[in-house]
């Protein structure tokens, strides 16, 4: 299920909660944020319960998120609210030294809308830069993540989950795709899942694009055959004219039907996989032309599964990430070097 939720009424102040374990840090930022007038703070806390519990009875416009420890308690923080408040999300870290850190992946997958390095020191033009973001990031509208949903307090039944499953992960793309799976292909090394690939192209071109990811993929790779068991640590690819999808018993389906403008379909693909792996899905949708996928997508993402997206700056064509960002399926948008990290990192925490 997804929610969304509005940013502020035009000429009201930015309601921003401050969420950081260090007293003076706090204070610093209420003072920098307030300084012109049009941002508010609503309070400040430390990580923890009491401030999933602040956010849920304060509804902040904006929340700026001070990550200070490695270890793990600002992204279950991030996933907590996502998952029962939406709101966006400002990390700041001295971890962070620009948004393809390792931590910074860590926060937009948990449903963080932006990051920013701490700075030595903030210059006015800094401060600046941080109102800037607020003010931007007020304006978003924010999707239910369902992430923090499995977390249970002691004593509770478990909830369900992924981790009894096989993992999966389903890539689609389309317009300037070749490039971009070869880009994520060669980072799988060591990842003990299989691969389903669903690219748009003639079938004459489906000997072409095989060659092509048998030589630049870390993981073996083979066109996808009718009833064969899908493997761990294997690379499949949908045949030109075939969709390709997950069945049960992680068997892999070819069909002609349903007849869509494009097959394979990407859609076909993501619907199976929320069907047959659930929360063990892991979707991500490259470039391409068009909206074949939101909607798959948004289906694992419903099911509990990770979705990621190629950003706008690094896709040759960004309508299909945007589709399926703009109907809430997406968990982050990263640049194509980083996809490939961030998809072992879903599998190897068991998060998907």
């Amino acid at each position: 299920m997804t929610g969304t939720t509005t940013g502020p009424c035009p000429g009201k102040p930015i309601r921003v909660l401050i969420i950081d374990d260090f007293p003076t840090d706090r204070a610093r930022l209420a003072r920098m944020l307030q300084n012109e007038g049009d941002i508010t703070s609503l309070g400040q806390v430390a990580t923890g319960p009491a401030a999933i519990t602040l956010v849920a009875r304060e509804r902040p416009d904006v929340i700026v998120l001070g990550l200070t420890t490695s270890d793990g308690s600002g992204q279950n923080l991030i996933e907590q609210v996502m998952a029962h408040t939406p709101t966006p999300i400002l990390v700041l870290s001295t971890q962070i030294e620009n948004r393809q850190s390792p931590s910074a992946v860590d926060a937009l997958v948990a449903g963080a809308l932006d990051v920013l390095p701490v700075p030595v020191r903030w210059t006015p033009d800094l401060e600046a830069g941080l109102r800037h973001t607020v003010r931007q990031l007020s304006r978003v509208q924010t999707i239910r993540h369902p992430r923090g949903v499995r977390a249970r307090p002691a004593g509770a039944a478990p909830a369900p989950s992924g981790r009894n499953r096989q993992t999966v992960v389903a890539l689609a793309a389309s317009t300037g795709g070749p490039k971009a799976l070869a880009t994520v292909l060669a980072g799988l090394g060591g990842l003990v899942a299989p691969v389903l690939v669903v690219q748009h192209l003639h079938p004459d071109f489906t000997g072409g694009l095989y060659d092509w990811m048998t030589r630049v993929s870390a993981l073996p790779v083979e066109i996808a055959v009718h009833d064969q068991v899908a493997r761990p640590g294997r690379v499949y690819l949908a045949p030109g004219g075939l969709h390709l999808r997950l069945a049960a018993g992680l068997r892999l389906e070819l069909a002609s039907t349903p007849a869509t403008i494009h097959q394979p379909s990407a859609n076909e693909l993501f619907h199976s996989v929320a069907q047959n792996a659930g929360p063990a899905g892991i979707g991500v949708i490259l470039t391409g032309m068009g909206d074949d996928g939101a909607e798959g997508l948004l289906e694992i993402h419903r099911a509990n599964g990770q979705t990621l997206g190629q950003d706008e700056e690094t896709s040759a064509v960004f309508g299909m990430p945007r589709a399926a960002y703009r109907l809430g399926a997406v968990s982050a948008l990263l640049p194509i070097d980083l996809v490939a990290a961030a998809i072992l990192r879903c599998a190897a925490r068991g998060t998907a």
